[in-house]
């Protein structure tokens, strides 16, 4: 009961109660002794009213630091986005000097950055930049999908499209398509203009500072650059897009056309569709020519051993495993399959249409379908390279 009464007084009356207090139980006390009325010293009055001055003048010292500390704290945390307690952690170091906290976290990020790069990056996004007549795509990996969303990481992986628009195909092994590594990129110098990331660096080392402010594994992983004829044009579509220019799964393509027309919004409009095509239906090949060999015969044995199980003639047999090849054709070659809003419509048809409305033969020249962390389980574990598919 006595607790309660105290907790209704001011915190300086409640704390001298409780000196006092513990002080008769050591012997201490200014009251009288055992037997004579309880009269206080002369000097008691004064002692309290000092004593109480002390704490209040201690107590909103410390407030005013810790106000002051919380605040450095949330400016670093604006700076840099680093975590909270590392953001604390380097003020203390640094005796809550900003300035050389904010050093100090960048060096200690980096560091983390080096030992956090051999973990798997599954996650990221696809950054697409265009103009005219060439588009580039790369691919920004990261471990989870949080840091994917995070606007730093959205608004390297755009920088990083643009910076490929460069890129130029040395090896010309097919005409108008270029697919690249990180190796290709990373030396390049890089302008940022972010709140949180500015300044002038290579692309190696704004992917590091990028890792570090975000405590994971950020890598570049790979990218592709395709272009077309003067007289063509080049279509993209992004599926699973946060923000223009941003994807998860991306489908290009680049129409060509003979002679120069003055339809590019048709054109454009059915490259658009194609590339969308491109994301739902996966086609690997481009026409039935362009199989390999090598998919072709051991997709073969596969029908073959399957329709033996049958128990059918040899003559029919044969009939099943052709008539399953064209089906394979039709789920796997871009020129034979239906387009998928439309399955009374084939690719071929719908060439065929946009050919007449522009007045000129219309052929598809390359293409190629991305989607992010694809093939990086098994890259892991056999160490190869995973292909993308493409036209040849």
């Amino acid at each position: 009961m006595a607790f309660f009464k105290n907790a209704k007084q001011p915190l300086g009356i409640f704390l001298y109660n409780i000196r006092l207090s513990t002080c008769s139980r050591h012997g201490y006390s200014t009251w009288a002794t055992k037997g004579t009325s309880f009269a206080q010293s002369t000097d008691t009055k004064a002692s309290k009213t000092a004593y109480l001055y002390w704490v209040s003048r201690r107590f909103n010292s410390q407030a005013a630091s810790s106000a002051e500390q919380m605040s450095l704290i949330k400016q670093l945390r604006e700076r840099t986005s680093a975590p909270i307690k590392d953001v604390k952690a380097s003020l203390v170091d640094c005796n809550w000097d900003i300035e050389a906290a904010q050093k100090e976290l960048r060096k200690r990020g980096k560091v983390l950055a080096m030992k956090k790069s051999s973990r798997t990056a599954t996650e990221g996004l696809l950054a697409l930049a265009q103009n005219e007549g060439k588009a580039a795509v790369i691919e920004l990996n990261c471990e989870t999908d949080f840091v994917a969303r995070n606007e730093i990481f959205e608004y390297l992986a755009l920088a990083l499209a643009k910076k490929a628009l460069f890129v130029q195909n040395s090896s010309q092994q097919i005409p108008g398509v270029f697919s690249f590594g990180p190796e290709c990129l990373e030396d390049l110098k890089l302008n940022l203009d972010h709140p949180k990331i500015s300044g002038e660096t290579t692309i190696q080392n704004a992917v590091t500072e990028v890792a570090a402010m975000m405590g994971e594994n950020i890598k570049l992983r790979r990218g592709v650059v395709m272009s077309t004829s003067s007289h063509g044009v080049v279509s993209a579509y992004l599926h699973r897009c946060p923000r223009p220019g941003l994807g998860r799964i991306a489908g290009i393509l680049s129409l060509e056309v003979e002679n120069e027309i003055s339809q590019l919004d048709a054109l454009q409009k059915v490259g658009s569709e194609l590339a969308m095509h491109i994301v739902a239906a996966k086609p690997l090949f481009l026409t039935k020519e362009g199989v390999t060999s090598d998919v072709l015969n051991n997709e073969r044995e596969i029908l073959k051993s399957q329709a033996i199980s049958t128990g059918k003639s040899l003559m029919a047999i044969e009939k099943m495993v052709d008539g399953r090849l064209r089906k394979y054709f039709e789920e796997v070659v871009f020129m034979e399959q239906k387009y998928f809003l439309n399955d009374s419509l084939s690719i071929k048809t719908i060439l065929d249409n946009v050919s007449k409305e522009v007045g000129s033969p219309v052929k598809i020249g390359n293409f190629f379908r991305m989607e992010v962390g694809e093939g990086i389980q098994s890259q892991e574990a056999s160490r190869s390279a995973e292909p993308v598919a493409q036209a040849v």
